[in-house]
């Protein structure tokens, strides 16, 4: 056979294995990053991971995307901070209440009162002058992770068996906080006593009287059916429910520089489109809860509240320290 017969063959073989390379070179650059929060998919945090998700396949033409670990399956929110911070979570969403156990600053975002209405939490969370300070302030202690971009689920409310119209109905009341320097100024001042314990066993401790009350946003409250054992939601907007988003050391070294813009701008487009989104989710669910019969009292006297609370917003900053203090600034500064 002459070797002008075998070349046809010669070449299908060696196209074959430069398909092949190439196939495996396209495999091996492919990356799918674990993404965890503790609320259910559909929540704020489910919107905030599929936009990301979303995005970051735009961008990266589909070779990055995210598992998502929602309903806490991968642990509470302090567990999963720990858990981006040791590299065995790639990304996590979740509230700057929570995130406080790592970076006390981040407190600041709980204080009460400082966001003063639904599009004043929006615009916050969406400025860049505020994400670059919240960017600083985590910097400032975190280590193993640093914060992408903001989020929200809504402004937080208070629900038990009893209407909350004014702040004297929560005298002595034992009332289920997240674990902050300023929920344990806060409620305490209200005449409240705070109760500490991971979000997975509010509904029992509901049920069983450990606690006497919660407080959370309004689609939280709904999909983790709190209004089961806790039938009255007071629309006390007396705190914004904001919460960010972390990545991994261990991750973000690993990506080139190219992956790192994709992964901001990712980011970036949570911060701007989440907090609208979550919000809507929240009168969507306010509507759903009205519908089966849950009492709304949307007739809260605020004033109390906002009265005990203003005198020790400034001291709560300034006793976090200075990246709380700049952040309050920005928050207040905002129109």
């Amino acid at each position: 056979m002459s070797v002008s017969r075998y070349l046809p063959l010669a070449r299908g073989i060696l196209l074959g294995a430069a398909l092949a390379m190439a196939s495996t070179a396209a495999l091996a650059q492919k990356r799918e990053f674990s993404f965890a929060y503790d609320q259910p998919k559909n929540s704020g945090y489910g919107i905030g991971a599929e936009m990301f998700n979303k995005k970051l396949g735009e961008l990266s033409k589909g070779t990055l995307s995210i598992n998502q670990y929602p309903g806490a399956q991968l642990g509470t929110e302090a567990q999963t901070l720990q858990k981006v911070q040791t590299g065995d979570i790639d990304f996590v969403m979740l509230s700057t209440a929570n995130a406080s156990t790592a970076q006390p600053e981040s407190g600041v975002f709980s204080i009460h009162f400082i966001f003063r209405n639904e599009a004043h939490a929006i615009k916050v969370l969406g400025d860049p002058t505020v994400i670059a300070a919240m960017k600083e302030l985590y910097a400032a202690k975190m280590k193993g992770a640093h914060m992408l971009g903001l989020g929200s689920q809504g402004l937080r409310h208070m629900y038990g068996k009893k209407p909350v119209e004014k702040v004297a109905d929560i005298k002595g009341a034992k009332v289920r906080v997240q674990a902050t320097v300023t929920e344990d100024t806060l409620f305490p001042a209200y005449g409240a006593q705070v109760v500490h314990m991971p979000f997975g066993e509010v509904y029992t401790s509901l049920q069983t009287g450990v606690v006497d009350m919660a407080e959370n946003g309004i689609n939280n409250y709904l999909v983790n059916k709190h209004y089961e054992p806790a039938p009255v939601l007071s629309l006390t907007e007396h705190e914004a429910n904001n919460a960010a988003l972390f990545v991994s050391d261990k991750v973000w070294s690993s990506l080139t520089d190219e992956q790192k813009k994709w992964v901001q701008a990712a980011a970036d487009e949570v911060s701007r489109n989440e907090p609208a989104a979550a919000f809507k989710l929240e009168h969507e669910a306010q509507a759903k809860l009205e519908k089966i019969g849950v009492k709304v009292v949307k007739t809260v006297d605020k004033s109390g509240f906002a009265q005990i609370s203003k005198p020790i917003q400034d001291k709560l900053a300034s006793d976090l320290g200075p990246h709380a203090v700049k952040v309050l600034g920005l928050v207040r500064n905002i129109q």
